[in-house]
């Protein structure tokens, strides 16, 4: 399936209001729940080269992208502007499209030596000014496809480097077997998603872990919205209060799970629970969030062994023997990931 940042119960909510001043963003968001998100995976190709007489495998790592510009249709991929090695555009929506993968792949690679999200070199491509005032911005199996957002309530997402790794992320997740995009296990493809968008972000800006804003979105709301992102790991349900959006429906913990037919069984709702158990496991370990949680949390979605079914507490034992594997049953890493998760409920004291 094609994701969204986006999630749409906001849609949804945008599109009902009936305020005059936001005629075009309620227009916006009906457009952008109906245009076409198709979903299409895409495998890389082993990159070959000739020196000599010999054929040789380039494993170089380093990214291979490419940008084309919708131009306001619905057309992907669009017309290409701007390839790897080539000198910024004047379209900064470019160039931020462009950096933004490339912070995602150099993000992988250094963190876990993961060469593009499918680990074996994947392209990475996208489109910009997708659609008429599109109010999200999606991955879809084979590139990166951003609105520009309809400027009273989003004001473009190529701005903000976890929306793109976050995007990018669910091509990691289904790379590495895929978690079912309904109820518990969607919320998991949700978080891991946020969970990795905030870590990308933290390593670009060299953050520990109490210097984060652990906030999925920033900036990319305009400046009529009460709200600072789209969702919070450190205090799911704050992100947003607005008298358009609602208030940020994210429980932080078991007890404010919501059962609900909508958003595919809530996955972006329940997603908070996870998302607060990583900004619990992180910060009591401490340092450099991807070093040791976010090195967990990899382990344990690409070692190929999570069912796609996998409900929270299925991933939060998961988790819990990678860290007793890497660092010892005794360590402070393992107490610091069953506390978190007996934190939010997920597992009970004592449960492993």
């Amino acid at each position: 399936m094609s994701y969204g940042i986006v999630p749409p119960f906001l849609l949804n909510r945008i599109a009902a209001t009936d305020k005059p001043h936001l005629a075009r963003a309620a227009q916006a968001a009906q457009r952008t729940l109906m245009a076409p998100r198709d979903y299409s995976p895409r495998h890389a190709t082993l990159k070959l080269s000739v020196e000599g007489d010999t054929l040789v495998a380039e494993t170089a790592p380093s990214p291979d992208r490419t940008i084309a510009d919708a131009h306001n249709t619905e057309t992907l991929p669009g017309d290409t502007v701007r390839t790897e090695n080539q000198e910024p555009v004047a379209d900064e929506t470019v160039n931020q499209a462009f950096d933004g993968l490339g912070e995602t792949f150099d993000f992988y690679w250094s963190a876990y030596q993961r060469d593009s999200i499918d680990g074996h070199g994947l392209p990475l491509d996208a489109t910009v000014h997708y659609s008429q005032d599109y109010d999200n911005a999606f991955w879809n199996g084979q590139r990166m496809v951003f609105g520009d957002g309809d400027g009273d309530v989003f004001t473009g997402f190529t701005g903000s480097l976890t929306v793109i790794a976050h995007e990018l992320t669910h091509g990691v997740t289904e790379a590495s077997g895929g978690l079912d995009y309904q109820g518990q296990s969607g919320a998991l493809n949700e978080s891991i998603s946020d969970v990795f968008g905030v870590l990308t972000e933290q390593y670009h800006l060299g953050q520990t872990a109490d210097q984060a804003s652990w906030l999925v979105g920033a900036g990319i709301f305009s400046d009529q919205v009460t709200g600072v992102a789209l969702r919070s790991l450190k205090a799911p349900g704050t992100a947003y209060d607005d008298d358009v959006l609602g208030k940020d429906p994210q429980p932080a913990t078991m007890a404010g799970y919501v059962q609900t037919t909508e958003d595919n069984g809530g996955v972006h709702i329940n997603s908070g629970i996870p998302n607060h158990a990583f900004y619990l496991a992180a910060t009591a370990i401490g340092g450099k969030a991807w070093e040791t949680a976010g090195l967990i949390w990899y382990k344990t979605v690409t070692a190929g062994t999570l069912p796609q079914d996998a409900s929270f507490a299925t991933f939060a034992d998961a988790t819990l023997k990678v860290a007793q594997t890497e660092y010892g049953e005794q360590s402070k890493e393992v107490d610091a990931v069953r506390t978190a998760w007996t934190g939010v409920g997920v597992l009970s004291d004592g449960t492993d």
